[in-house]
């Protein structure tokens, strides 16, 4: 079994949540929703250029093998869009931030065009999505909930 948790940032602090559970947030926040190591769900406000949802790991559509499990991603548009919601707490390079956070966001993938191949040497990042969000936070500087640390 995998890792569970559902976290909101708002007012300068993390509160954990049941699990998917989205209350109203005061702008900006993010919310993280981790789903069993493989999914985190990513909704931010205000969103910019965004559209406010963005993926870690996996896509639900992916994931799921569901196209409707989820909207179509656009990684560049979310990346522009979290690097807007960076900008407004942070003074720097928008679109090396832009840049960075890219590398993080999970794509619409056919679920056959990937396998871990057991003579193949994968770091935890690329398996555990609770990793990777926490090093995602980190880019966005921001301070890990307590799970997460």
């Amino acid at each position: 079994m995998g890792f569970f948790g559902t976290y909101a940032y708002e007012h300068g602090q993390w509160k954990t949540l049941s699990e998917g559970e989205l209350p109203p947030l005061v702008e900006p926040f993010l919310w993280i929703d981790i789903h069993d190591s493989d999914i985190t769900s990513v909704v931010y406000a205000p969103a910019g250029p965004g559209t406010g949802v963005a993926y870690l790991g996996l896509t639900p559509r992916t994931y799921f093998e569901n196209p409707n499990a989820s909207d179509p991603t656009d990684v560049l548009r979310e990346a522009a869009g979290l690097a807007a919601w960076w900008a407004l707490q942070n003074s720097g390079d928008v679109t090396a931030k832009q840049a960075e956070l890219l590398g993080y966001l999970a794509e619409d993938e056919n679920p056959d065009d990937f396998s871990v191949d057991d003579e193949q040497d994968v770091e935890d990042v690329d398996v555990f999505v609770e990793i990777k969000t926490a090093r995602f936070l980190e880019v966005l500087g921001q301070p890990l909930p307590t799970e997460l640390r």
